[in-house]
């Protein structure tokens, strides 16, 4: 079943539950897939689609961490709710061994050697690991590794 159609008969059952969270929540993600489909001027293979997914989880993460930091708990609660009806459409992610056995391998695989290399070492690692890993891990892996 392609994401497209999971999040139609998702939004159906939310609607006949009157569970108004979860029809914005997918609202929003149709929309955000659609709004991709039309930028590139063609269907969406898989990987687009778990790169829009993606992509609005780490918003609603972004926006979690600014909200505690302007004491809005309010709006934290309400963004955790929308990222926990996001879990269920965002691709299976890579566990932190996976992500430092893929950084290990591109260390060796472009011969970086220190620090100086990082920007060589992500540039390498992140096309082997986007959909399925965050950012953030890839970064802090390829620090230690390289120091």
């Amino acid at each position: 079943m392609s994401l497209n159609s999971e999040l139609t008969t998702d939004l159906k059952n939310a609607m006949k539950a009157h569970d108004k969270q979860s029809m914005g929540v997918i609202r929003l993600l149709k929309a955000a897939l659609t709004n991709e489909q039309v930028k590139l001027g063609h269907d969406l293979n898989s990987e687009e689609e778990d790169n829009v997914v993606m992509k609005e989880y780490k918003q609603r993460k972004e926006s979690i961490e600014e909200f505690k930091k302007g004491n809005r708990d309010d709006l934290v609660a309400e963004q955790e709710a929308q990222l926990k009806i996001l879990d269920k459409y965002v691709p299976e992610q890579m566990s932190e061994d996976e992500i430092n056995q893929v950084v290990k391998d591109t260390i060796a695989a472009v011969g970086a050697s220190g620090k100086s290399d990082f920007g060589k070492v992500m540039g390498a690692v992140m096309p082997k690991v986007k959909g399925k890993a965050d950012g953030s891990l890839v970064n802090k892996a390829v620090k230690e590794q390289l120091q």
